[in-house]
């Protein structure tokens, strides 16, 4: 097949840690892929023993009819079957056996009737054993040898895949376009073979097409998305029913493929791979789903409420595990009253019979917006965190005495009070209704995770009723001997509530309240510790580089006005900035081009003590900066940093405000970042 008439990937990757689907499963995932316009499928099932740590095993005449059940049903639904084996936890790249081994397996596979293959290097060690030290120049040489000649032995697949083990951009040393690893995989891979990238980072909260055509300038080709949004393997308390979102369609061109490695369990996959499928269609003209006009661009609020709506219709279908019905049969059900009335009706002045309530889309969105993404809570959830942490805040004026009951700050708390209540039985109505869906498959995959949620927000709710004044039910009251459910059970509960942040406050845009920090003024008597970390720092990476910025902090160089600043928490001084508008007053040479300098005319030094894990605050420190210099009538900034100083160096890469610059003539041991004002 041609390079020109290789279709744009688009399905599902069954790559995540733990349970590996079913086949029944996995059958009903291409009938689904069929529907909404995906292609493909890649097997990739860490915890499917000879794919990963028994890669060198054969599969049995049992496992391999099951193969070739599989890779038949994907092509009745027109799904590429990709197969992917993950040798690089113990293979020996230069052993010609292990090589053999490697094309033995894949070659069975290929007799199953299988022409698309990957080859998988994520998540091991990079450390070479002696043999491949000897063999190969770089651990990126040894992968690409023996992924070309397998590669070459399979005969040119219809699709074949390759996972570098510096998948995302927060992997690459020191930046994706200097990375040695990457780039020898972009020059010396084959150009037949396509390269799978995650983004910025292994779960990426946004993927711009700047970052795209910058790695794809490295990989010399477009890679393939390997999308982690909706993965939830990384914590077993989380799922993720939110849109497809965040990746502009302008990506489209610019790729080979996306494919989304989802949920562990199946059935809540349905949103994810619904609404990939909405955006993908943005990538074919004259796609239009269900005959209505999609508009001009992807809208992933819209994506997400035509994948509900058809979520809806799947929950009403009285699906049970292992064909079983609840032990009525569809006759039963429709000809005879239900078994448990036994034809009894209750009296005027009795209880009435219990009607279960059907589920509605309101539900479902609902339900969205409390498991919505790993870097965003839905607009419910949101509002919900700001309530309670309002009148958290403010239940010293919830006194209902005489004078608080007719105070407007009395008032306005037990409004806002009946309203949190309000949205707190919400979610309980939406859990009883899920509960009595006819569809249990679905029920039982999303179980653990709304009986979680209906209990974390039950007691939020208790937690009102107590700041009000009022006693909620015993068994929910915050005592010093609490039921079980009343806490966040287990060593990873009490973990939590060891360490200085309880969970991603970013979610909600507060600042740890463990912990706080000081920005202020460099004055005299701070010289002794800013010189301390300095040092320190400096220790760690047992690098002599001479820096321009080394000699404002070592106080040889004056800062420019305000341009001096000291992070303080409660045991001192945890960081420092120092800035100078003009470089070229520090340099005790022409260590810098002229180019560079006219861009980036200031130079700034920072460093953060490793005591300190709030990113947040870090930003505040170097925006404050930014802003002096900004004053002084600075267009540029630029900070050095020693290569091995890992640790600063990803610290502010998350922070998105420097990017690493290329200088010509730079030394291999010192990376330079820098940002326009």
């Amino acid at each position: 097949m041609s390079k020109k008439s290789r279709i744009f990937l688009s399905g599902v990757v069954e790559g995540f840690y733990g349970r590996p689907w079913t086949m029944t499963q996995r059958k009903e995932l291409f009938r689904r892929e069929q529907k909404w316009g995906l292609n493909t499928y890649l097997y990739a099932p860490k915890d499917d023993y000879k794919h990963r740590m028994y890669w060198r095993d054969l599969y049995s005449l049992e496992e391999a009819d099951q193969l070739m059940t599989l890779i038949s049903a994907a092509k009745e639904h027109n799904v590429e079957f990709i197969y992917a084996i993950s040798p690089g936890l113990d293979i020996t790249f230069s052993n010609p056996k292990e090589v053999a081994a490697l094309k033995r397996k894949l070659s069975q596979v290929c007799g199953f009737g299988c022409r698309s293959f990957a080859l998988l290097f994520d998540d091991i060690e990079t450390e070479m054993c002696p043999s491949d030290k000897e063999a190969f120049s770089s651990f990126a040489e040894a992968q690409v040898s023996i992924t070309n000649e397998v590669f070459l032995h399979l005969e040119e697949p219809h699709t074949f895949l390759f996972c570098p083990t510096d998948y995302c951009a927060l992997f690459c040393t020191p930046s994706v376009p200097q990375s040695a690893y990457l780039n020898t995989v972009g020059e010396k891979l084959n150009a037949g073979i396509d390269i799978l990238w995650t983004g910025p980072k292994v779960v990426s909260q946004d993927i711009s097409v700047a970052s795209i055509e910058e790695v794809s300038a490295v990989l010399r080709r477009p890679p393939v998305i390997w999308d982690n949004i909706h993965a939830n393997d990384y914590d077993p308390q989380r799922l993720f029913l939110g849109p497809f979102k965040n990746r502009p369609t302008e990506l489209i061109p610019k790729l080979r493929g996306v494919l989304t490695n989802p949920n562990c369990e199946f059935e809540p996959n349905f949103v994810a791979i619904h609404t990939l499928a909405t955006w993908c269609s943005y990538g074919q003209k004259d796609v239009s789903m269900d005959g209505d006009d999609q508009g001009s661009d992807y809208n992933p609020h819209e994506a997400l409420r035509l994948a509900l709506t058809d979520w809806l219709v799947e929950f009403g279908k009285a699906d049970q595990p292992d064909g079983a019905r609840g032990g009525r049969s569809k006759r039963e059900a429709s000809d005879e009253e239900p078994m448990q009335t036994d034809g009894y009706v209750p009296g005027p002045k009795d209880n009435p019979l219990y009607t279960a309530e059907p589920l509605t889309l309101e539900d479902l969105t609902l339900l969205s917006e409390l498991f919505y993404l790993p870097y965003e809570h839905g607009a419910t959830a949101v509002l919900m965190l700001q309530e309670l942490h309002w009148l958290r805040r403010h239940s010293d004026v919830a006194a209902f005495g005489a004078a608080g009951e007719d105070s407007e700050k009395g008032k306005e708390w037990r409004g806002r009070a009946e309203k949190f209540d309000n949205m707190c039985a919400a979610v309980v109505q939406m859990f009883n209704r899920l509960s009595n869906v006819p569809n249990r498959i679905i029920l039982y995959d999303l179980y653990n995770y709304i009986c979680d949620i209906k209990s974390g927000v039950t007691m939020a709710k208790a937690y009102v009723k107590t700041l009000g004044g009022q006693t909620p039910h015993p068994t929910l009251a915050l005592t010093d001997d609490p039921e079980p459910w009343g806490f966040r059970g287990g060593l990873s509960g009490e973990f939590q509530r060891m360490l200085p942040s309880h969970g991603n406050r970013d979610l909600f845009r507060s600042p740890p309240a463990t912990r706080v920090y000081t920005i202020r003024p460099c004055t005299p008597k701070d010289q002794p510790e800013v010189l301390k970390i300095f040092k320190e720092m400096q220790t760690e990476t047992q690098q002599k580089v001479e820096l321009v910025g080394d000699r404002l902090v070592e106080g040889h160089v004056t800062p420019s006005q305000n341009c001096g600043l000291i992070l303080d928490d409660a045991s001192g001084v945890c960081g420092y900035a120092f800035a100078l508008s003009d470089a070229k007053a520090a340099m005790t040479k022409a260590q810098y081009s002229e180019t560079m300098l006219q861009d980036f005319p200031s130079v700034m030094a920072i460093q953060i003590h490793s005591r300190v894990p709030d990113h947040s605050t870090a930003k505040r420190l170097i925006e404050q900066m930014l802003s002096a210099l900004r004053d002084s009538g600075s267009k540029g900034v630029f900070s050095e940093f020693r290569s091995n100083d890992r640790r600063m160096f990803d610290f502010l890469k998350t922070l998105d405000v420097f990017q690493v610059l290329k200088v010509d003539g730079l030394p291999t041991n010192l990376v330079i970042m820098g940002t326009k004002l």
